[in-house]
């Protein structure tokens, strides 16, 4: 199933393009008779019949399976030299041609990244006053600007300031034509922004930048205009520089203040971006205390009712990279019963992968981090135990650490405590497969060592080691090449030893 396009009109709704046989019959027709190589040879601007000729290729290329074949037939060149032609009925059927021939087809992107159209299709933009003229260009702009290449091309070419100035002409109208091209322009400059170089591009510069004005909308009414401004932090917040820097300068404070706007039945986009502003700029350790005592945690927790995934996925992350290395933030938020709880539900949420991993991996951050046995009491009354054993055993290397880190407190700080929900939860089979698996790596075999030490001052569970046959896999692990592991596993062996 795919949709067909038809750019400079209204768009038709989705459709099955291979539900009609006479239609793709007619187009297999056109591929067989060399008449797309005729057109590209007519396609010029002294021809009487360009206008006519752009129409039939804007009509073909409505069709999804007919758009790579006009770019084999090298339609794309020709197409674009048209966007210097004053004729306006060439240039709106051009527009459509070309709108289509991209529309949703990558191998036809990477075409235009060779030609000039990025400041064509500008230099076009900024000579049209009739509404309907502009939005064209900007339809074609649209999905060409998913390309990171033509996307940097038109930032070069002033695409940028284009948009600010429309923004600022229509960010006050209520007239229906003005809202509409200033949601276009915004969703445009949006597309610009996630581009890496592109986004780069638009932020050199000192406080008269693009960067300063595109910040300047977070306060605005239009969420187009909050959410643009949401994503120029975000992907600005890309390194340790940036994210010092706008933290100096109260950019928390805004974002703070957009997401205030956005708890009670707000924007989804807005409120995904913001937090991943916030989660960015909590990144730098310099950071992290700033944004804790600017009551970044409070304002993040009002989301926790929310049933959006991504929303709940952008809202873990924050709060795991505000607590890292913060003991008193990981005390205070893991006591949290209301957000504990609510971390046990995600950790079940199989439908949403990422929630759930973000959720376990908060859960084992909130203990390493605070070292704390209220903490760890809250977690393990929360029925929190069981979902970091299982994390103990996540394909990921890294969420298997933490999580092995994260018992290992655990067990050193409240064995009593949690000893019938880590027997429940089959905590020591799982760390003799880590040990007997080869593929087990070296951190994982240390940390799950250090952890069995841990667990046989708990009587029912040095049972369960003792039945196991621990000390056959650890005196394997002797000679392991990694020498932490090898000296663990002496250690280990040791304790085993002594007690059995």
């Amino acid at each position: 199933m795919s949709p067909t396009c038809d750019l400079g009109r209204r768009r038709r709704p989705p459709m099955d393009v291979y539900s009609d046989p006479a239609d793709m019959e007619t187009s297999e027709k056109i591929q067989k008779s060399g008449v797309l190589q005729v057109f590209a040879s007519l396609l010029t601007p002294q021809s009487s019949c360009t206008a006519k000729v752009a129409n039939i290729i804007a009509e073909v290329a409505r069709n999804e399976f007919m758009r790579n074949p006009c770019v084999d037939a090298g339609l794309i060149p020709p197409l674009v030299q048209l966007l210097n032609c004053k004729d306006q009925e060439v240039l709106l059927q051009t527009g459509r041609a070309l709108g289509n021939i991209c529309y949703d087809s990558q191998s036809s992107k990477e075409q235009f990244a060779y030609t000039n159209i990025a400041e064509e299709l500008v230099k076009l933009f900024k000579k049209q006053i009739e509404h309907d003229k502009k939005e064209m260009i900007f339809e074609v702009l649209a999905p060409l600007a998913e390309n990171d290449v033509i996307k940097l091309q038109l930032v070069e070419a002033g695409l940028v300031e284009c948009l600010l100035e429309i923004v600022q002409k229509t960010v006050d109208s209520d007239k229906e034509d003005d809202i509409a091209e200033l949601k276009t322009a915004s969703d445009l400059m949006v597309l610009l922004l996630l581009g890496d170089e592109s986004m780069q591009k638009l932020f050199e510069g000192g406080k008269g930048s693009v960067f300063q004005r595109v910040l300047s909308w977070i306060p605005s009414n239009s969420h187009q205009l909050q959410l643009a401004g949401a994503l120029a932090i975000a992907n600005f917040a890309r390194n340790d520089g940036n994210c010092i820097h706008m933290v100096d300068n109260g950019i928390v404070q805004k974002l703070m203040d957009l997401l205030d706007r956005h708890v009670e039945d707000g924007n989804v986009t807005v409120q995904h971006a913001a937090l991943s502003a916030l989660r960015n700029l909590a990144i730098p350790v310099v950071n992290k205390a700033k944004m804790l005592s600017a009551g970044v945690a409070e304002a993040v927790l009002k989301f926790l009712r929310s049933e959006m995934p991504p929303v709940q996925f952008k809202l873990l992350g924050t709060l795991r990279m505000l607590i890292d290395a913060q003991a008193e933030a990981a005390e205070q938020l893991g006591k949290n019963v209301k957000l504990v709880e609510r971390l046990v539900e995600w950790c079940e949420a199989k439908d949403h992968a990422g929630v759930m991993g973000e959720s376990n991996r908060l859960l084992s951050a909130l203990i390493r981090h605070s070292k704390s046995k209220d903490v760890i009491r809250t977690i393990v009354q929360s029925g929190g135990i069981k979902h970091l054993v299982t994390m103990a055993t996540s394909e990921h290397v890294i969420m298997q650490n933490e999580a092995l880190v994260a018992l290992a407190l655990i067990a050193a700080l409240e064995l009593v405590t949690a000893e019938k929900d880590l027997e429940n939860a089959q905590l020591v089979q799982i760390l003799h497969r880590l040990l007997s698996d080869d593929r087990s790596a070296p951190e994982i075999k240390y940390n799950s060592m250090v952890l069995i030490c841990a667990l046989i001052g708990s009587e029912p569970l040095q049972k369960e080691v003792q039945s196991m046959a621990f000390l056959e896999v650890v005196s394997k692990l002797r000679s392991h090449e990694n020498k932490t592991v090898a000296q663990q596993a002496s250690l280990t062996e040791q304790r085993l030893a002594v007690e059995s």
